[in-house]
């Protein structure tokens, strides 16, 4: 038995996000922060901006275990909350902008927020609730540095208020499973759920995401010489806490601000922009900008996340050499779960070949056990056929829902973390989502794919966006309704979509119970705070027809 011999002069690493901010500020102190290519910071000028953050809300009187919310676009700043906000043993919480007053409101109250640091677009929801806030803090960005007209008791500007701050600061250690960050999910049924991570799940997390990625020699890299920028809000999930892999490997970080199509392909083009994450919604929009057809993409690698990546959407890119995959993962999952990376083989395939793996759910990340289970929590067959819930086991996953024991419990049922979602694993071991596990249409007896369905109409050329979801049927139980928003140039008719449909069919990628579809055009479809489809709304406004 081996046996060794401890001293008091051994330094206790503890797993802190202040870790990932230091290598790079270091090693690469030159290296650029650029937001919307109008202001650029050094790592150097970074790392003085995280310090005098920290100072300025100490000051304030924020101390170890308050919580500090963010209200923002894309930007700089929220890449200084990231870090100085749960460097100082506070907890960050990032508020999504795009819920209701009301459901802002209460995951403020919630999540028990001490201080909120809001840009000015977002001061009139404040308005709305703030006979009902319990702050007194709040601290105003500023895109001209002028501090804005508005009811809400403001500390001062930001820009400002950092000025006045000392810009050292020594970041203290602490117990690594601290509490560093708070959102909320946006599901479709009750109030949003509080979803929390500590700084050694975010850490692991990091390492997890960056081994992986920097292990693929060729599709779906990410290393030291890339640009990154998120095209996913900082708001969700810590936009896929690839900011702090980005941090962490110490590449030149772009930061949008608000989503305006053409002035993210500038940014691309003029930033020389080589990585990027987005839900397909975003690609879709960029895909329909004009600008998009004089800008050179071939060196544009991007995860796709938050929804299926439609075969139609996955050759479109790599017709224009953008290097599109899938990323896996959920609120509770800090969120990556897998990637689907090509081996060496696959790239010599042709690009029809190689979208038929890269629209797939993926390989597990290492540190990452994924498992397919029926009913009774027993393993299927990895066959490619046969199908069932993934449920997880990692170092990163959230360990409940924030003040809530009973869905926490169930999320957790059996030791692992249930993800909802149906899927399949084939001999190779990549995993395909079939479906939700509330969004599988029954027909006749017969399960039916409504993301299989979905694929399908996406590849017809006049198939702009589609949603399917099952309604009530008298004979059948349920059947397919797709919502389908057409492009207004190549027009197109329910029967000609069912031909199309039908020719999946023959080939056998269909079951016949499909052709009970019934297809409606509409001019939008609606979607959730983070872009994804919404579809217990849809089943809602649907259900009579």
């Amino acid at each position: 038995m081996l046996s060794g011999i401890s001293t008091n002069n051994a330094y206790d690493y503890q797993l802190l996000i202040k870790h990932i901010f230091n290598t790079p500020i270091v090693y690469n102190p030159d290296q650029e922060i650029v937001y919307r290519g109008e202001k650029r910071f050094s790592y150097a000028e970074f790392k003085k901006r995280v310090q005098r953050l920290a100072n300025l809300l100490t000051d304030l009187g924020v101390k170890a275990g308050d919580t500090v919310a963010v209200m923002d676009y894309d930007s700089h700043r929220y890449l200084e909350c990231y870090f100085a906000i749960p460097m100082i043993g506070a907890i960050l919480h990032t508020i999504n902008i795009r819920l209701s007053p009301e459901q802002i409101l209460f995951t403020i109250e919630h999540a028990e927020d001490d201080v909120i640091l809001v840009h000015h677009d977002f001061l009139p929801i404040l308005e709305q609730i703030k006979g009902r806030l319990d702050i007194e803090t709040f601290i105003a960005f500023s895109e001209d540095g002028v501090l804005p007209h508005t009811t809400i008791p403001l500390q001062g500007e930001y820009e400002a208020l950092l000025a006045k701050s000392h810009d050292v600061f020594n970041f203290p250690d602490f117990n690594e499973n601290t509490r560093a960050t708070t959102f909320y999910t946006t599901g479709t049924t009750g109030l949003p759920k509080g979803v929390y991570f500590s700084h050694r799940q975010l850490v692991l997390h990091t390492l997890g995401s960056l081994s992986t990625l920097a292990s693929a020699p060729k599709q779906g890299n990410f290393n030291q010489g890339d640009v990154y920028m998120p095209i996913t809000p900082m708001f969700h999930v810590h936009a896929w806490g690839l900011p702090y892999v980005a941090t962490f490997l110490g590449v030149k970080q772009v930061y949008p601000g608000k989503y305006v199509p053409d002035l993210l392909l500038e940014l691309i083009d003029t930033e020389k922009v080589t990585f990027s994450h987005c839900v397909p919604t975003i690609m879709h929009m960029l895909f329909n900008s004009p600008k998009i057809n004089s800008i050179d993409l071939s060196h544009w690698k991007v995860i796709i996340g938050g929804a299926a990546l439609p075969k139609a959407m996955c050759e479109e890119g790599l017709r224009r050499g953008i290097d599109l995959f899938t990323g896996y993962g959920m609120s509770e999952t800090c969120p990556i779960l897998s990637l689907a990376q090509l081996t060496p083989e696959m790239l010599a395939c042709n690009p029809k070949e190689q979208s038929e793996v890269r629209v797939k759910t993926g390989r597990p990340m290492g540190l990452v056990e994924m498992q397919i289970v029926d009913e009774t929590m027993q393993l299927v067959a990895n066959d490619g056929e046969s199908t069932g819930e993934i449920v997880v086991r990692s170092p990163w996953l959230t360990e409940g829902y924030f003040k809530d024991t009973k869905n926490s419990e169930h999320l957790w049922h059996g030791g692992y973390l249930h993800t909802g979602d149906m899927a399949y694993r084939d001999a190779k071991g990549y995993l395909k989502i079939t479906d939700r596990c509330n969004d599988m249409i029954k027909v006749g007896g017969e399960w039916i794919s409504s993301l299989e369905l979905e694929d399908i109409l996406n590849q017809h050329a006049s198939v702009k966006e589609v949603a399917v979801i099952g309604i009530s049927d008298e004979k059948w139980g349920e059947r397919p309704l797709a919502l389908v928003i057409v492009d207004s140039l190549k027009p197109t008719t329910e029967k000609e979509l069912l031909l199309h449909a039908k020719e999946f069919i023959k080939k056998g990628i269909m079951a016949r119970e499909s052709m009970l579809m019934k297809i409606l055009f509409v001019e939008n479809i609606t979607k959730t705070s983070v872009g994804k489809i919404n579809k217990k709304e849809l089943r809602n406004h649907y259900k009579t027809l």
